[in-house]
């Protein structure tokens, strides 16, 4: 199978380097029964991968069960994942498997490991080593044939250094590590993300595919997606659901963000109370007249240098007193200055897509010189 075929039939969108190289790997340990740690923040898809290995090893045929460690409180975690006989505590009114043994033959993923107890952890280590447990109350050793995934968003090397969590067990866990991306470090896979979401929300109500505007797309990969694949999945799926004429746009999808708070409140920025697309572009390239390293002063210099007029003249009004206009279209001509002419550089420079660049580039008549 190749890598394109695996990540049809398992779900995996994205044509980043890095999801690619991610997929590279998978392909190679799939068959195995090594063990996996999979690191990445909360909703970058760490079971989406889990997943994909369980389907493509040769435990395919049996269960992959998905375990939360955190969600489980600790006083019954243990015997949760190993079982318990039948009056072994207050309220084991029977005997109960837990889900090692639930999995025998298949997967085990065990999200968020990070949050076990450190009493549990010595069990799962000798669990993983020797392939076998005892239950709660149990005389007997419980033998089983289990694979191993497990997942974090946490630094497990620093919670080892801390003695939050044991370093045999890290060791013994960590035998192949995938480090999934956050989604604002992989913006190329967004496009593809949010037309697969579109498409699948579509099918499943059983209603036309709503038709994206390209200043709506620009939005949704400017932004930084703190909540990863699954905010932007919850966005698609809202901005769909509430929308009544097919036709999706910037205010279908700027309310459904999370708001962060304002660096810029006390530097006299402008305030849009109503924000139209343009609006939005101007307010990002404004905001990063602050965010490319080089003050107003600084982009006067390195226009000089080129042998651009500068566009702050000691003998003009305050820099405040500028137009949008202005400041927009002179902060374009300094990054492309100082990227040389390189528009994929400058768009990240300037936090803005490429898209939104090019379109700016016409629109101020920005031609190379």
């Amino acid at each position: 199978m190749n890598r394109e075929e695996f990540k049809k039939i398992n779900g995996i969108v994205g044509r980043s380097s890095e999801i690619n190289d991610l997929v590279d790997i998978v392909l190679q340990v799939s068959s195995t029964d090594i063990t996996i740690l999979i690191y990445g923040e909360s909703g970058v898809g760490k079971e989406v991968f889990a997943r994909a290995i369980h389907n493509s090893s040769k435990r395919a045929g049996k269960e992959l069960i998905s375990v939360n460690c955190g969600a489980i409180p600790e006083g019954i975690l243990e015997s949760e994942l190993f079982g318990h006989k039948r009056g072994s505590f207050t309220g084991a009114v029977e005997s109960r498997k837990g889900y090692f043994e639930i999995a025998d033959g298949g997967t085990l993923f065990l999200d968020e490991i990070a949050e076990m107890p450190l009493t549990t952890q010595v069990k799962l280590l000798r669990a993983i080593e020797f392939q076998e447990f005892m239950k709660i109350g149990a005389e007997t050793v419980t033998k089983v044939d289990v694979r191993i995934i497990t997942a974090t968003n946490k630094d497990l090397q620093e919670e080892v250094n801390s003695r939050k969590f044991r370093e045999d067990l890290y060791f013994r866990l960590k035998a192949v590590t995938l480090s999934i991306p956050p989604l604002r470090k992989r913006k190329e896979d967004i496009e593809l993300l949010v037309n697969y979401f579109l498409e699948g929300y579509a099918a499943v109500n059983k209603i036309d595919l709503p038709h994206i505007k390209p200043e709506a797309m620009d939005l949704l990969v400017d932004y930084d997606w703190p909540g990863n694949v699954r905010e932007l999945k919850n966005a698609v799926e809202t901005a769909t659901a509430l929308n009544r004429n097919g036709v999706l746009d910037v205010d279908s999808f700027s309310q459904l963000f999370v708001q962060k708070e304002n660096p810029y409140q006390n530097r006299n920025l402008p305030v849009f109370l109503r924000k139209t697309p343009e609006d939005a572009d101007r307010e990002i390239l404004y905001r990063a007249l602050f965010e490319i390293k080089k003050d107003l002063i600084e982009l006067k210099d390195l226009v000089i240098q080129t042998g651009r007029e500068s566009f702050v003249k000691p003998e003009e009004p305050k820099k405040n007193q500028y137009s949008l206009d202005e400041l927009e279209k002179e902060t374009i001509k300094a990054a492309l200055d100082k990227t040389r002419g390189n528009k994929r550089k400058a768009s990240k420079l300037l936090n803005i897509s490429e898209r939104t660049l090019y379109r700016k580039i016409k629109q101020y008549d920005l031609v190379e010189e």
